[in-house]
């Protein structure tokens, strides 16, 4: 094995990143976040790997349980409190900010999770209220949180806005009209924002999860009666085994992703779509149901 010795910017780069690498292991320590949707899934596990890396965590959700996500970071040594939030509405989303910057001082990330999948019907048959419900949770949540933290976010120097959007913002699929729309809009808005924001120093990233084993129910499985439930779970799971990868991912491997690019290491990424799928928009074949 040839060897060679580095000379100049190469070694000096390398030698940066190795003792960048072992002092920065908790690389979000300082750090502010706020994750909504942080009751469970996704959103439960960003603010448990945004603790394990140093973050105080502001978790967010229109479930109580959010306030279990919260204690159990607390419990793992972290710092973390929960907010009662519909992130489509604006007067709950100024409180959210607000009772932040009162309990830590600042905001230096948010995290829009909460997200809803609908009915699923064609749009023919899909009322305008289910309509507008979950454009209201998916789009209007996150341009609500957006607006009300950006200011602060601004002030923090280096902020990060990561957009929970799916991979069916970025490919059609069946009977899912409001949630594909809703999760693409949320691609352009990521975008519109890396280059509104950039010179400020805020970038903007969306996250495109594709099967998650959610829990809880997840994909609106809890309300189902138990026959169609387990049917919509083995649709899943069927169409997840035809991918590249295979499988479901955990909601902790798309959390890592959300860290990750939240954190400086990604200081020079804004305005990406990162797809975190297993490989599932690689393929033609359109999986049958991600949620």
């Amino acid at each position: 094995m040839v060897t060679k010795t580095l000379t100049g910017p190469a070694k000096s780069f390398c030698r940066r990143y190795s003792e960048m690498s072992m002092a920065e292991a908790k690389f979000l320590t300082g750090k502010v976040m706020i994750v909504t949707g942080g009751a469970g899934g996704i959103g439960r596990a960003t603010a448990y790997a945004a603790s394990a890396a140093g973050a105080a965590v502001v978790v967010a959700d229109v479930l109580d349980s959010g306030q279990a996500t919260a204690a159990g970071v607390r419990e793992a040594g972290g710092q973390a409190e929960f907010v009662a939030c519909d992130v489509s509405e604006p007067e709950q989303v100024s409180e959210l900010i607000r009772r932040t910057v009162d309990s830590f001082g600042r905001i230096d990330i948010l995290v829009n999770n909460a997200g809803g999948g609908g009915a699923r019907l064609r749009v023919h048959e899909l009322d305008v209220e289910s309509w507008d419900r979950t454009v209201a949770v998916n789009l209007r949540g996150p341009f609500l949180c957006s607006k009300f933290a950006i200011p602060h976010l601004l002030a923090a120097g280096r902020g990060a806005i990561v957009n929970v959007s799916s991979a069916y913002g970025l490919v059609g699929a069946p009977e899912t009209p409001a949630y594909c729309a809703s999760k693409g809009g949320l691609i352009s808005l990521t975008r519109a924002l890396a280059v509104d924001y950039g010179s400020d120093g805020l970038r903007a990233i969306a996250i495109c999860p594709g099967f998650v084993a959610l829990d809880e129910g997840g994909g609106g499985r809890a309300k189902l009666p138990p026959a169609e439930a387990a049917a919509r779970l083995a649709r899943r799971e069927a169409g997840a085994a035809l991918q590249p990868l295979g499988r479901q991912a955990q909601p902790e491997e798309i959390a890592n992703v959300i860290v990750f690019v939240a954190s400086d290491a990604c200081s020079f990424m804004t305005g990406a779509v990162v797809s975190v799928d297993g490989g599932c928009t690689a393929t033609f074949y359109h999986g049958g149901g991600l949620r």
